[in-house]
């Protein structure tokens, strides 16, 4: 928010509102969409978001934007070689050995396709696994039949 977030600062959109300066970036979200026609007319800055300045006036402003000089310095200390060799470092980690082959796997089950609370031939039987601990709390029921079962074969 600056050095003082508390200081007001003038919307480019509408001269009358006078925003705190650590909520002036959201304000100018809200009111560019309140204001489509004063937006078209301005150009924002490409050193400061919260710059914006008549389209003509862009060139002007950028040559003399207080903000250029810390991205100029950032990019000649990214350019000095510790930062960029840093970017620019190729990764060594690989992939460890994978053991699951999806594909035999797929082979070796039978054609029915998985139903919770069924037995591997479920779908064409409709049995219930037997044996199975239920989790569930006391205050809650298992349903006695899947609603997947086939009873269109009835």
């Amino acid at each position: 928010c600056g050095d003082d977030p508390e200081r007001l600062i003038q919307c480019p959109y509408d001269k009358q509102h006078q925003i705190r300066a650590c909520r002036f970036p959201y304000h100018l979200v809200k009111c560019r969409k309140s204001h489509p026609e004063v937006a078209k007319l301005l150009a924002t800055c490409p050193f400061n978001a919260r710059h914006l300045v008549p389209r003509a006036d862009l060139v002007d402003h950028i040559s003399k934007c207080r903000d250029k000089g810390f991205i100029e310095h950032d990019i000649a200390h990214c350019s000095s070689g510790f930062q960029r060799d840093e970017v620019n470092a190729v990764s060594t980690w690989q992939a460890p050995p994978c053991d699951e082959d999806w594909e035999t796997e797929l082979l070796e089950q039978p054609n029915s396709p998985f139903v919770w609370g069924m037995t591997n031939s479920g779908i064409n039987s409709c049995s219930v696994t037997s044996g199975q601990k239920n989790y569930l709390p006391s205050s809650v029921r298992a349903p006695e039949s899947s609603p997947y079962a086939a009873s269109w074969k009835d």
